[in-house]
């Protein structure tokens, strides 16, 4: 069986080892060279929008996925219309545009905070101070690893937080939620409705973006069955097929609200790949190919996943690379990235640990060694 990705990133990297162990073909469409999949032999750098390109893509591939949700899906399913093409355009229509899928988990009676959707910067204005400062603002389309959000705590911020994220037809204003803990739960679902869910994650942000993530999560067994439950329901809601991240704020009543969705592999579950029977990488493969899904179960009392973050401009350098590996039980990830930059993501470390707060302790050790 052959699984065609679009997108040449560390996710499908990842992705493409999962599917080559367990003896399955991948090849790539990428629109420019990518560092992260330079190592595999079936990668096609062309025009991922023209029509032929596609076509003679996807010609052999069982189905094709995605690893991000820009990707052009919808233009493949187009040109090859015999390939199953997972997640659904539709699907990806849907949580590309935050505001829209907003707007759909709205009408699936998902918890989720208080937003609006603001086409004018006074409507924006308004909508900022009728939610009541601070609220978080993010950029419709485009957004990823805390670049397009932004928290805006005084109304003397709004004007440059509308300069800054509005695409032409707005942004998605949030009401702040003052939150306990994130939480992030994996799903695995087949085109045939079939799923499978992780763990549930305690998930911690900086600036953004994710940190780092632990499994237990230290959450009550209730608050965890009402996040599965969540997490369900809005996968269902945007018919996604494959992996879909459901990220989640706890909050201290024990609701847990919906804070948003990817619909491909995602930060939070990279600790699968040591933790868990079948990593989210090799469930992905499996879901979109229609395959029997893998045991989400742990492996391990506990885990912990850090990301590691560039720190400087230039030509990657794995100097410090040895003193990472030294560090006893460490699993170190690095997504194969010629260049570096400050809040880059250029890998990760995983850590099994006895407990929790062993694993974390070890990660963040291990990741505090890596200076790229």
């Amino acid at each position: 069986m052959t699984l065609g990705i679009l997108g040449g990133g560390q996710l499908g990297r990842m992705t493409a080892f999962a599917a080559l162990r367990m003896g399955l073909d991948v090849r790539f469409l990428v629109p420019e060279p990518a560092d992260s999949v330079a190592c595999f032999s079936g990668v096609t750098v062309a025009d991922w929008t023209d029509p032929d390109v596609l076509r003679r893509f996807a010609e052999g591939c069982d189905a094709v996925s995605v690893e991000s949700e820009w990707a052009p899906a919808d233009l493949l399913a187009k040109a090859a219309p015999g390939v199953p093409v997972w997640p659904a355009p539709e699907t990806l229509r849907l949580v590309r545009d935050k505001a829209a899928q907003r707007q759909r988990l709205a009408e699936a009676g998902m918890p989720q905070p208080v937003f609006r959707v603001c086409t004018t910067e006074t409507a924006f204005r308004e909508s900022a101070h009728a939610l009541g400062l601070p609220v978080v603002v993010k950029r419709r389309r485009g957004s990823y690893d805390g670049y397009g959000n932004a928290t805006v705590r005084q109304g003397t911020e709004l004007s440059d937080a509308w300069q800054r994220l509005a695409d032409p037809d707005g942004v998605l204003v949030e009401a702040f939620v003052p939150f306990e803990a994130e939480l992030s739960v994996i799903v695995a679902r087949r085109p045939d409705g079939e799923t499978v869910v992780y763990p549930v994650f305690y998930t911690e942000q900086r600036d953004h973006r994710c940190h780092a993530v632990v499994v237990p999560s230290g959450f009550s067994s209730e608050i965890e069955a009402e996040a599965v439950r969540v997490a369900l329901a809005a996968v269902e809601a945007v018919a996604g097929v494959g992996i879909v991240a459901v990220e989640m704020f706890a909050l201290s009543d024990g609701r847990v609200l919906v804070n948003e969705l990817a619909p491909r592999p995602h930060n939070t579950g990279h600790l699968t790949i040591e933790a868990c029977d079948a990593s989210q990488f090799e469930n992905h493969a499996r879901a979109v190919l229609g395959l029997p899904l893998g045991s989400t179960s742990l492996r391990t009392p506990a885990a912990c996943m850090v990301n590691v973050l560039g720190t400087t401009s230039g030509p990657t350098r794995l100097v410090t690379l040895p003193e990472a590996l030294a560090a006893p039980g460490v699993a170190v990830h690095l997504y194969g990235k010629a260049e570096s930059r400050p809040r880059r993501k250029m890998g990760h470390v995983t850590v099994l640990g006895a407990s929790p707060a062993d694993a974390r302790a070890r990660a963040e050790d291990a990741a505090s060694r890596l200076v790229l």
